[in-house]
């Protein structure tokens, strides 16, 4: 349950936006380059006047599905990165795979996106990328096995090079864990949905035994780690007078970003625990093709930017970062570290 009250002093919000990005969603390739091309125009546009306590605009984390690659979109998403500070990670639709037949999408997937200048190397020079799965299935999840078939796919994610999944939450679908609000590591499992349950990430004590193995890459308490992004009930905007309307972190044309969702995520209190005062808020949409679009190249994101510019200031007890996925895991880890 979401805290009744929040933490005393300054407090700092990690914001995040992980966009299931899908140019080529039920269009052709002439559909989904003008759909780009309006993406490299508008955005950087829309977010210029805004920025965070750090100086930074609001960012953007395109994840594109591998199994859709094609050079010039890539090239033009790599152009709106470049444009904006957006990045790029890895997005997969899948079904009944094999362990091999996963893997070898994976590979083929990231060096496709390396070519493009995406998935930058750790300093031990491997190849490193966050994950969110298509149709929610992450690690075999659906009840009836579809969208999926690899039980031990946070396994394979691990051992690929994904730092990260940022696939939930996914409510009302069926995929959706019974962990919520969780920053944690999900240990995988012979089973499906190994992710339902995990230890959630905490600051470390640094002169206890350390809990990392001996590369300093994993906790031994995890294969993954999972962010999740907020869930909850929205009682401020009921349906038919009276029912609460689910609040899953989801950016649509219809339900887009507002004062009121913006309350509620914090409310949610997803944070990494020992450091209660940082909040990690991390949202999620399709938002490459219209009507969504609209979301984030229109009126419904200055509004909600200029909202946070005048809301979440120091003065009145916030500092607002905008953090690509990649970030966010970054200062996550940070929070570990102490």
């Amino acid at each position: 349950q979401p805290p009744t009250r929040l933490p005393d002093g300054v407090k700092d919000v990690m914001l995040c936006v992980a966009d299931h990005f899908e140019p080529f969603h039920r269009a052709d390739k002439t559909e989904a380059r003008r759909r780009m091309a309006a993406w490299k125009t508008e955005f950087p546009k829309n977010i210029a006047p805004f920025r965070d306590a750090d100086g930074i605009r609001p960012r953007h984390t395109c994840f594109y599905p591998i199994e859709q690659y094609d050079p010039e979109l890539l090239d033009d998403c790599a152009e709106l990165c470049r444009a904006s500070g957006a990045e790029g990670e890895v997005h997969l639709h899948h079904d009944r795979d094999t362990e091999e037949t996963l893997r070898a999408k994976l590979e083929k997937g990231i060096a496709d996106f390396t070519r493009h200048g995406f998935l930058p190397r750790d300093p031990a020079g491997r190849t490193r990328w966050g994950f969110v799965h298509g149709d929610w299935a992450l690690d075999n999840a659906h009840p009836d096995g579809l969208q999926c078939g690899v039980n031990n796919e946070l396994t394979i994610l691990n051992e690929t090079g994904c730092y990260a999944d940022f696939t939930l939450p996914s409510a009302p679908d069926p995929t959706q864990t019974r962990t919520i609000n969780r920053l944690y590591y999900a240990l995988d499992t012979p089973q499906p949905r190994s992710h339902e349950h995990g230890v959630q990430a905490r600051v470390m004590n640094p002169v206890g035994p350390s809990p990392f193995r001996g590369d300093g890459s994993r906790p031994r308490y995890g294969d993954l780690l999972i962010v999740q992004g907020p869930l909850a009930l929205n009682w401020e905007r009921r349906k038919f007078g009276f029912l609460p309307r689910l609040e899953n972190a989801d950016l649509t044309i219809v339900n887009p970003p507002r004062p009121d969702r913006m309350r509620l995520w914090l409310r949610q209190h997803i944070h990494v625990l020992g450091r209660p005062e940082w909040f990690f808020i991390k949202l999620h949409s399709h938002g490459a093709p219209p009507p969504n679009s609209g979301v984030f190249l229109g009126e419904p994101y200055r509004m909600f930017h200029q909202h946070l510019a005048e809301t979440y200031t120091e003065k009145h007890g916030w500092r607002l970062h905008y953090v690509t996925a990649r970030e966010l895991v970054n200062i996550l880890h940070a929070a570990e570290d102490g």
